[in-house]
């Protein structure tokens, strides 16, 4: 998978890292004009307390009483839509290094996978080196060459089928195959009505997303009503309701806490382990089993993707990166959506994994649209429209 790297517009990239100094200033600009929290180049957190104030945001604070930022921005984004495009110029600003992204000759983007870096087991791969590491809108520079195509294909709500999978919960097993675990979910606490869907009930299903991914985690009422924008007892009425419909799941994982303190050890199914201390918190112990579960299906998932002829450019997360040629990439996706669902299955005794694919052919280039409107700044600030043409995510 290092070998063969991922497809990048080379091209491109050099004339975004010659011309990176005048980038960042007109994106501050750009960006800044519906917060007005910037000072020159220097972000001003009195002023983005303001800014959070005046649409009656609660944001999480420090005992001093000053916003905790680094570690709730993503989060508050997440609740917080008008809050995305600062979240995405901080990432852009704080993470970005285009001088130090490992670009071959080629036009590959290579850089060491680190397996088994994160305590989890999961792959740890430079943020600064590696495409997938840095912004959403950075993503855009991936393109598959010509004649070829690449896929993007991910584990569907990965650690909920995980979750269910291990703690042998019927109910919860049977949101994950409903299609939809989170609207499942809240169909199963009453919260909405049989036929509901994902466009009729989207606030609802939402909430009950939040609460589901949050809870994984190990969030309590205080942190999730922050996530949700509500109050701490609607927070906590979505706990009690995860913890009514979910009740084997939560003795599951209350086992698993124990086990693990007075073991002071966990491991994956193939044997990965965490070293349990004093100090270690529950929510690390609870997220454990997810987490690295989730490392050995991918891990386990790329084997066999290779051994079968199927070319890995990179994994990422819960996802793969695939490519092949053009007319022949329809047959390796669902090659290669089969091969992940075995591996799912092996590691889960027998329960299946769903996955997603987005399919990207030349000379379309890959889109990942957290990072769409950057993208678009981007190519307007560069006035290279043409070159950097928003022709399409993918067919």
């Amino acid at each position: 998978m290092e070998r063969a790297g991922i497809p990048v517009h080379h091209p491109l990239l050099a004339r975004l890292r010659a011309r990176w100094p005048v980038l960042r200033a007109s994106l501050i600009e750009r960006v800044d004009r519906d917060y007005g929290v910037f000072a020159g180049p220097t972000f001003r957190e009195a002023r983005w307390e303001a800014w959070v104030r005046s649409r009656g945001i609660a944001w999480p604070a420090h005992e001093s009483g000053g916003l905790a930022l680094d570690d709730n921005f993503r989060a508050m984004a997440v609740a917080h839509p008008e809050v995305a495009p600062m979240w995405e110029l901080r990432k852009t600003l704080n993470k970005l290094r285009v001088d130090r992204l490992a670009v071959g000759r080629d036009g590959r983007n290579r850089t060491p996978l680190r397996p088994f870096a994160s305590k989890t087991g999961r792959n740890q791969p430079s943020t600064s080196r590696f495409i997938f590491g840095g912004p959403a809108w950075v993503r855009s520079l991936i393109i598959p060459e010509p004649g070829q195509a690449l896929a993007h294909i991910d584990y569907a709500q990965q650690e909920f089928g995980i979750a269910a999978a291990l703690s042998g919960d019927a109910a919860m097993m049977a949101a994950y195959a409903s299609g939809d675990p989170y609207l499942g979910f809240a169909g199963q606490a009453g919260a909405v009505p049989s036929g509901a869907t994902g466009e009729t009930h989207s606030e609802q299903r939402e909430r009950f997303k939040l609460c589901a991914l949050g809870i994984q985690y190990g969030m309590g009422a205080r942190a999730l009503a922050l996530l949700i924008g509500g109050t701490e007892g609607q927070a906590r009425e979505l706990i009690d309701s995860h913890k009514t419909v979910y009740r084997r799941y939560w003795d599951w994982s209350r086992a698993t806490e124990r086990e693990a303190r007075s073991s002071g050890l966990m491991q994956s199914i193939f044997g990965w382990r965490l070293n349990v201390r004093e100090h270690t918190r529950a929510g690390t112990i609870r997220n454990f089993p997810l987490q690295a579960n989730g490392a050995e299906i991918l891990r386990l998932a790329c084997c066999l993707l290779m051994e079968r002829g199927i070319l890995v450019c990179a994994p990422i997360h819960d996802a793969v990166l695939i490519e092949g040629p053009a007319d022949q990439i329809d047959e390796v996706v669902a090659a290669g959506q089969e091969t992940m669902a075995e591996a799912a299955r092996i590691v889960l005794g027998g329960f299946p994994l769903r996955s997603d694919a987005r399919v990207v052919r030349y000379p379309h280039r890959y889109m990942d649209e957290r990072g769409t409107r950057f993208w678009e700044e981007v190519c307007g600030i560069m006035a290279e429209t043409r070159t950097c043409a928003m022709s399409g995510e993918g067919t």
